[in-house]
């Protein structure tokens, strides 16, 4: 019965798979999620986004970064997974968007963004961390990390995608009616929203 879901797996999550005993590094300075502006809570207000990694073979990865309000997402091509490549990926990316959209980003506590005040600085979006294992805090990006697994199956290699393959790939996610919007692409709640 699994195979015909969109996930094919019968459960959530490996309760295996778990970092529990493992030594994690902490970022430095990190800005908690709950000094994050009440507004970001609302979804009203485009500009409020959640990021994340998809990992693929090899420890290839792509960078995803998801509207709270429209789920308009944009994905970032990495060469790497340290702070350094991703910074310069994120900042490449973040800085296409209209200013209106670069309020907040919330990342998890991974270290990949422990340079997030450079990040900051050169987008001028306010950085926050979830809390250590609460990826529910950052709900948006997960279900859509989730449907992004439909072109980037697990077990797959990222590192062969172009940005503009990714821009593509992202383009078809965000002309995707949602059930979340009424059925609304986020295309459509985005253009609704700036106008």
């Amino acid at each position: 019965m699994q195979k015909h879901l969109r996930t094919s797996r019968p459960t959530r999550r490996n309760i295996h798979n778990t970092v529990s005993k493992q030594w994690r590094s902490q970022v430095k300075e990190a800005v908690s999620i709950a000094e994050r502006p009440a507004e970001a809570e609302e979804r009203v207000i485009p500009g409020h986004g959640e990021g994340d990694l998809i990992v693929g073979r090899n420890m290839s990865q792509i960078g995803t970064v998801v509207d709270r309000a429209t789920r308009v997402t944009a994905l970032v091509q990495l060469a790497g997974r340290d702070m350094k490549t991703v910074t310069a990926g994120l900042t490449r990316e973040l800085t296409r968007l209209p200013v209106s959209l670069r309020k907040t980003l919330t990342w998890d506590r991974g270290m990949e963004l422990a340079d997030h005040k450079n990040v900051a600085a050169n987008t001028g979006i306010d950085v926050f961390f979830a809390d250590p294992r609460s990826p529910w805090q950052r709900g948006t990006n997960e279900n859509t990390n989730g449907l992004l697994r439909q072109y980037f199956p697990k077990g797959s290699s990222l590192a062969e995608f172009t940005q503009t393959e990714l821009d593509v790939i992202a383009a078809k996610l965000n002309n995707r009616p949602r059930k979340s919007l009424g059925y609304d692409t986020p295309a459509d709640r985005l253009a609704l929203l700036l106008h």
